[in-house]
């Protein structure tokens, strides 16, 4: 179960990020973590799942889960298999790995009985709201043109932070694109989100230890 303020750090499919880096990554934010009593959190993909969480106590998320059944789904990804491989959760609906609606809300369906924790993500408030009617446990709000880039969107458009959460009613809203330091997330926090969904700017960092900690200290 994710705990606010989080700061949850997307591993994406990065060489500094996949497989055994993959671990070796996951264990410094678990470090960071246990040192600065924060809450941090994790998403790798689901080839590293059972490694990574079987590494650290930090929550493990998948990139993607699927609203399926056990049965007859090649290459889907079962809720079921996320718990049985140590996951607390899933992303879901990223602007790199967007799905419709309908997919969203069944796989909020299927892994809201398991205990699973779903950050579902939107590019806009409009596309927030209709998201957020569907119940994930966080909502992520990420402008994709900013994603990847060295502008924070709570400094470049710090209105659609303030517009999600105005529409975004009884789901904690985490900012997401462009942060890289404290003042990043101190201003999300400031403007109603409860933590962060950050990438490049940790996993390609020199140091992603120190960059960890300098967040870390932005969610006050």
């Amino acid at each position: 179960m994710l705990k606010k303020p989080v700061i949850v750090v997307n591993f994406k499919a990065y060489k500094e990020a996949t497989g055994v880096n993959a671990v070796k990554l996951a264990k410094v934010c678990d470090h960071i973590a246990l040192e600065l009593n924060a809450n941090i959190a994790v998403a790798v993909q689901a080839v590293d799942l059972f490694r990574v969480a079987a590494a650290v106590k930090i929550p493990v998320l998948c990139q993607h889960v699927d609203g399926v059944n056990y049965g007859q789904h090649t290459g889907a990804i079962l809720p079921e298999a996320i718990v049985q491989a140590g996951g607390a959760g899933s992303l879901i609906n990223h602007s790199e790995w967007r799905i419709p609606l309908p997919n969203i809300d069944a796989a909020i369906r299927h892994c809201r009985p398991l205990g699973l924790d779903v950050i579902a993500c939107a590019d806009t408030p409009a596309n927030a709201k209709a998201v957020a009617a569907l119940s994930p446990s966080f909502l992520a709000i990420e402008p994709p043109e900013l994603i990847g880039g060295n502008m924070s969107v709570s400094v470049a458009r710090p209105e659609v932070i303030t517009e999600t959460t105005s529409v975004v009613k009884r789901v904690p809203v985490l900012c997401g694109a462009g942060v890289h330091t404290r003042d990043d997330v101190a201003k999300a926090i400031e403007l109603g989100a409860v933590g962060v969904l950050v990438s490049s700017g940790v996993v390609l960092s020199k140091n992603p230890e120190a960059v960890l900690k300098e967040l870390v200290v932005g969610l006050g």
